[in-house]
């Protein structure tokens, strides 16, 4: 197998686990009221300020605000977060409330995890990175973080070769930080 076809079985291997988008519907609410009216929904402002309304399909939960901000969470794709939103609004507008036409929506963070095929040692790859871009404490968290500047993401690596991939705004974020990873990996002869 040829090095581009090893780095794109590894960057095939990669699945987003969720997507996080917000929105707004420019108003405020009274999310009691809301609460009573929309079925299923949780409110317990003790615990949490908002709303949460959990759409089924495609899964996901929106926390709405009081300030009319909602946040879309548990998606697994952008357009399944643009779909449950829409179903929020949908619903939000069955009960009289005033939602814009084509609302803007703006996908937060892309978390993807992955697998480089092989178990990493993650003593040399903290070393081997530099450790101005790495934090590496086991006895805290076992896994590296290794903060890439471009793409603008965080990487997690793990001793056994999986990854996590979070903070990219695009699905293509977490390939183009999976392509770097194998090249600068591969470069210091960290990952065959």
């Amino acid at each position: 197998m040829s090095d581009h076809e090893e780095v794109e079985n590894r960057k095939g291997a990669l699945e987003i686990q969720n997507v996080v988008a917000s929105t707004a519907i420019r108003q405020e609410l009274d999310l009691e009221s809301v609460a009573m009216d929309l079925e299923g929904a949780d409110f317990n402002p003790d615990q949490f300020p908002g709303l949460v309304y959990r759409v089924q399909d495609p899964h996901a939960a929106a926390l709405i605000f009081r300030s009319g901000k909602i946040v879309c969470t548990g998606a697994k794709s952008v357009p399944d977060v643009h779909e449950a939103i829409k179903i929020v609004f949908e619903t939000l507008s069955n009960l009289g409330i005033e939602v814009a036409e084509s609302p803007d929506i703006e996908v937060q963070n892309i978390v993807s995890s992955g697998d480089l095929g092989e178990t990493l040692n993650l003593n040399a790859i903290a070393i081997g990175l530099g450790l101005e871009d790495v934090e590496y404490e086991p006895e805290q968290f076992p896994g590296l973080v290794y903060r890439l500047d471009e793409p603008d993401v965080v990487a997690l690596l793990f001793g056994s070769g999986k990854t996590v991939i979070t903070g990219g705004k695009e699905p293509e974020d977490a390939e183009a930080a999976t392509e770097v990873l194998i090249s600068k990996l591969t470069d210091l002869n960290l990952l065959r």
